[in-house]
């Protein structure tokens, strides 16, 4: 599948961060609910003067409520158009754009660069406290409040047993004609002085609701519903758990996302289109 920059435009690379609370997360939607790529095209459409509204293509679609603070996205302009503005592209979205969205920079992507197809992984963290008192209310938005006490360590044990490879499917939700498998590497938390307990959460890619899902079921392990064993038995399974809650998405944030050399990302770009099985799966 080609991802040729058509001729007379410029793929420009974005960084972008939210706060995803009054957002219908990140898709623009036909129902014209309010989302982070409707904004940002709509003030680049206004900024630069357009007639047409200019595509972006993200790196990972955020659900509604999940925040970003290392988003990547691209969006081909026509060359005159990034001509004319790129001295004062930047300054001029921060004065359009609602205050809950920025974009930190814009630059032109190199040869070969897909937002999306060219990344080698997401990094998300997700924030909990068990606190007996609640959440500090000026991280009300941002973590969430688990009312049973948490142990680390076994939450640490259960989510080793996660690492690698595999078919996500228990923890998904399905997508018709789209894999499950995804490649998880890194899983760990850690509590801080604060007592907030910092989920980091690393894959090639993420399925639907997978980060929520997990966190969800080491939860369970963490305040002692659950055995450590219990998340990586509901993933060999390989079927949702109604035991598996999808926890709330104002605790997740979208960290950074990691792309290989320049040289590499052509390479990549294609990789990361080919549908995945794993060893030994059969055809049929």
């Amino acid at each position: 599948m080609s991802d040729e920059v058509a001729e007379g435009f410029v793929r420009l690379r974005l960084d972008v961060s939210y706060a995803g609370k009054d957002f219908s997360g990140w898709a623009k939607q036909a129902s014209g609910r309010r989302t982070v790529q409707g904004e940002i095209e709509d003030a680049l459409r206004t900024v630069t003067r357009s007639e047409q509204t200019y595509d972006l293509t993200v790196a990972g679609r955020t659900d509604a409520g999940v925040h970003a603070r290392g988003q990547v996205a691209h969006v081909d302009l026509p060359l005159d158009v990034w001509g004319e503005h790129r001295e004062k592209l930047l300054k001029r979205l921060a004065g359009r754009l609602p205050k809950d969205v920025r974009v930190w920079s814009v630059a032109e992507a190199p040869s070969g660069f897909n937002a999306r197809f060219s990344a080698i992984w997401r990094r998300y963290a997700y924030r909990v406290t068990d606190h007996p008192g609640g959440v500090d209310p000026l991280l009300r938005g941002h973590v969430l409040w688990h009312d049973w006490p948490l142990d680390v360590d076994a939450m640490n044990e259960a989510a080793e047993r996660l690492l690698g490879e595999h078919d996500f499917a228990a923890y998904c939700k399905k997508r018709e004609g789209a894999t499950t498998i995804r490649t998880l590497q890194e899983l760990s938390l850690v509590r801080d002085a604060d007592g907030i307990v910092t989920a980091t959460v690393r894959a090639d890619a993420f399925c639907h609701n997978m980060v929520r899902s997990l966190i969800g079921a080491l939860l369970f392990v963490g305040d002692g519903h659950r055995p450590a064993d219990w998340p990586g038995k509901v993933l060999a399974a390989g079927v949702r758990d109604s035991a598996v809650h999808v926890v709330r998405p104002h605790g997740l944030t979208l960290e950074e996302v990691g792309y290989p050399a320049d040289e590499l990302l052509a390479a990549r770009n294609k990789e990361a289109r080919n549908k995945r099985t794993l060893p030994g799966a059969g055809c049929c």
